[in-house]
């Protein structure tokens, strides 16, 4: 009885993610704060994440691709937040403020 209550199927991690993914969107057009706005984005990839790791669980159990994308992003995503972190930090010291607005010279 309670394994049939329990049960975790595809959808639900596809529901997870679209939320994750919508709520990083979310953020991501409304905040001006640089740090919430990382996070935002943060929360976009690990909708992705997510997505990888049931496809590769439900669909590919041979190849491990999945898998494999997800090792890397964490490797590569590790270093992407410390470096976006550095950037910010100097930005704040230079401007003493972390609203989007004030870098406006950083537009194309």
């Amino acid at each position: 009885m309670l394994s049939n209550i329990f049960h975790v199927n595809l959808a639900h991690y596809l529901i997870l993610a679209f939320l994750l993914f919508l709520i990083g969107a979310f953020g991501a057009i409304v905040s001006r704060n640089v740090i919430k706005l990382l996070i935002s984005l943060e929360f976009m990839l690990t909708a992705v994440n997510i997505n990888f790791i049931a496809f590769a669980t439900f669909a590919d159990n041979i190849k491990l691709t999945g898998y494999v994308f997800n090792i890397f992003y964490i490797a590569i995503g590790s270093i992407e937040v410390a470096i976006a972190l550095i950037i910010f930090y100097l930005m704040y010291r230079e401007k003493k403020s972390i609203d989007m607005d004030k870098y406006k010279e950083l537009k194309g």
